[in-house]
């Protein structure tokens, strides 16, 4: 288990990342707790590779004026099971929140997403979008999502959005018009899928160890890793 408590203070501007990779009969469980002063920002990546069960906890307090940022990537495999809970708390004007995750997961695992985004009362022009976007690449694989919004102000601007599905077959059959295989065209488009998340991370070494595991549970023929 694993617990991490953020303070970010007015004005301050705050970046954490957690890659959790461990082994396929781990059980990991992990919180962090994020309170931001006014006018804060916060950003949160959050990469779930490994673990036979795994399960993460994020909640955020807003203060006036502060943003916060949260992505995600979780990828299940064999019969892995990855839990993902995120709690976003407005409670004061004009904060503003994004929150994306993303999931694939192949053979007999299962993937969970809860999100929750709580707008009190006198949280006016709150400013909040949720996604989460699963891609499941055999038919026993799970994706469980729950997205919820509470709002009790009336002067809000929120959203929430939630997909799951296969790989699209037009895709797979357009890169096979353009000589690419089924086999290559699939993985083209399950790597793409991920990289998005990846590509979010900009310190280099990092970026390249995040790479690294998602080339590992779902090969890419001929990336070009540029390193």
């Amino acid at each position: 288990a694993a617990v991490t408590e953020v303070f970010v203070e007015q004005n301050a501007d705050l970046t954490l990342y957690k890659m959790q990779s461990e082994s396929e009969k781990a059980y990991h469980f992990g919180g962090s707790y994020i309170k931001q002063a006014r006018d804060a920002r916060f950003t949160h990546h959050n990469f779930a590779f490994g673990g036979l069960l795994a399960r993460s906890d994020i909640h955020v307090d807003l203060d006036h004026a502060s943003e916060c940022e949260l992505n995600g990537l979780y990828l299940g495999v064999k019969r892995q099971h990855i839990d993902n809970h995120t709690r976003i708390n407005h409670l004061k004007p004009y904060a503003i929140s994004r929150e994306l995750y993303k999931g694939v997961l192949d053979d007999r695992a299962r993937g969970v997403f809860q999100g929750r985004v709580i707008v009190a009362v006198d949280a006016q022009k709150t400013d909040s979008q949720m996604n989460n976007r699963n891609l499941l690449l055999s038919d026993d694989a799970e994706a469980d999502t729950k997205p919820q919004l509470e709002i009790y102000a009336d002067d809000v601007k929120c959203g929430h959005g939630v997909t799951v599905g296969q790989l699209d077959e037009k895709s797979i059959f357009y890169l096979q018009s353009r000589c690419v295989d089924e086999e290559t065209a699939r993985n083209m488009l399950t790597f793409a899928f991920a990289n998005e998340m990846v590509d979010k991370v900009k310190i280099k070494g990092l970026h390249d160890m995040i790479l690294e595991q998602v080339l590992a549970r779902f090969p890419q023929q001929g990336v070009n890793k540029e390193w």
